[in-house]
């Protein structure tokens, strides 16, 4: 049976999408694991799903912001794949629950476990609502030693029924073809000449021009079309149907994806996140499988590509992530590229959105991992956390100021030499010879004032803050824990 598909509305962004749902909260972003998470969600409350999930997904994050290189054995990496699919089955259980009937769900990975991922998703969604294996070219070149090039990822697409939303996507035709194809041209423009054959050979059979066969279009349309003058009869008498540039949308997307290039070093949208995607991708996800104001949900959104291409294009979101890095740089994308307030009243009326459950009490900050704990502090800042974790030299952040003017460096925006070193310490209680070593810091970076965050500070620490200003006047200021989540910093920096 043939697929049906809804088609959209045109993309039209609106002051107040409004709430599309009274069964489910959107423009959400929510911190923690996503299973307990979509366990609270309702049944078919959802238009449209995309994951790219990490392929250790119980990986310890401590490697948010850097990839290493896998060298495992095939053992080790057999029992990688069969934890993760273990992992995720539950997960994409209830992402098939929270799916609405006419809902597509695309699951994004790599080499890893993509073959594994198919036959799971074929027992959930059934093998019936597969629809595409979408290859996206992500590198251009990737030499391996031994073997050919990774390059590639697959992107998985599903439905749960045949009623689906389908909006075909075209990309614009190079100018070879233009030139190798649109070669006749007249008072209305360019145009090249297509036959009349129906598909499969089965049409309408009739006389047309004296030749009486199967033709693409009704007797009634094609004698509109000649009336039209959009009919060329060719010097052996084949009439065909002239299609003019102007009035072509373009090629259609196919399952291989080229023209999308990744995020590299020079990307402006680049965050320093591991496995960032690239906005147009998700743009092309969304515009073909959904419709403004749409509910659209990224249960692993890391650093929230699909939720900044979903508002953009005046879609509902919902994020989730299990850490809460992730959450807080999604929260200042949000903030910085869509130009949304995060306000509780505002997100109420339909203009504002909103981050839940993120570890705010001290409790909770002891236990996350060392390196979401530095993360935390940096961004409550308004620094830049360190990507690497390696090679810091007792940096963990940075914090430019406002009067720092950004200027080119070997095609790259850097920043003046202003800038303020940040170190986190997840310590119940710095001592001096933590002081001492960030001392060594500001004094081998010469820089006039430096931030450290712990949740307290020894006397001795702090008497060595003071002494150390009267000798260099370099100042540190020592925040604590408690000054972030009171929001005291304003206070303890005037």
């Amino acid at each position: 049976m043939a697929k049906k598909a809804t088609k959209s509305k045109k993309d039209k962004k609106t002051k107040s999408a409004g709430k599309p749902s009274s069964l489910i909260d959107t423009r959400v972003i929510y911190c923690g694991d996503n299973l307990e998470q979509l366990r609270k969600f309702p049944d078919g409350c959802v238009d449209l799903i995309y994951i790219d999930p990490p392929f250790n997904s119980n990986r310890n994050y401590e490697v948010f912001w850097g990839e290493t290189k896998e060298k495992r054995s095939f053992e080790d990496r057999h029992a990688s794949t069969q934890a993760y699919i273990e992992f995720m089955r539950p997960r994409c259980i209830e992402l098939h629950r929270v799916l609405k009937k006419t809902g597509s769900f695309y699951y994004h990975c790599d080499w890893h476990a993509s073959h594994y991922v198919k036959i799971m998703l074929d027992q959930i969604f059934g093998e019936n609502q597969f629809q595409n294996e979408i290859v996206w070219q992500r590198f251009n070149f990737h030499a391996d030693a031994h073997r050919f090039g990774n390059v590639h990822d697959v992107i998985f697409f599903y439905t749960t029924s045949e009623k689906y939303t389908w909006n075909p996507q075209y990309k614009n035709f190079k100018e070879s073809y233009i030139k190798s194809h649109f070669t006749h041209s007249d008072e209305r423009g360019r145009y090249t000449l297509d036959n009349l054959n129906p598909p499969g050979g089965r049409g309408p059979v009739y006389e047309f021009h004296g030749l009486t066969r199967p033709w693409r279009f009704t007797e009634e349309k094609m004698n509109t079309l000649e009336k039209e003058g959009l009919i060329y009869v060719a010097p052996n008498g084949t009439p065909r149907v002239k299609r003019y540039l102007k009035e072509q949308k373009g090629h259609a997307i196919h399952t291989i994806w080229t023209d999308i290039p990744p995020i590299n070093s020079q990307s402006k949208e680049r965050l320093g996140y591991p496995t960032q995607k690239p906005l147009a991708l998700l743009d092309r996800i969304i515009k073909a499988s959904s419709n403004p104001n749409d509910i659209v949900l990224d249960a692993f959104c890391g650093c929230g590509t699909a939720l900044v291409s979903a508002e953009n294009l005046n879609r509902q979101w919902i994020g989730i992530d299990i850490s809460p890095t992730a959450c807080r740089v999604m929260a200042k994308r949000m903030r910085d590229v869509c130009g949304m307030k995060e306000d509780e009243k505002l997100w109420r009326i339909g203009r504002g959105f909103v981050v839940r459950d993120l570890p705010w009490s001290e409790k909770q900050l002891r236990e996350i991992p060392p390196f979401e704990f530095e993360n935390w502090a940096v961004i409550a800042l308004g620094g830049i956390p360190n990507k690497a974790q390696v090679g810091d030299m007792g940096i963990d952040g940075r914090i430019y100021p406002v009067s720092a003017t950004p200027k080119k460096i070997e095609g790259e925006l850097d920043f003046m030499d202003i800038w303020y070193p940040i170190q986190v310490k997840q310590k119940d209680k710095v001592g001096r010879p933590d002081i001492d070593s960030f001392e060594a810091v500001m004094v081998r970076e010469d820089r006039q004032k430096g931030f450290f965050v712990s949740f307290d500070y020894s006397s001795d620490a702090m008497s060595e803050i003071q002494s150390f200003f009267k000798k260099t006047g370099k100042s540190i200021i020592a925040l604590t824990v408690k000054d972030i989540l009171e929001e005291q910093i304003a206070y303890k920096l005037a």
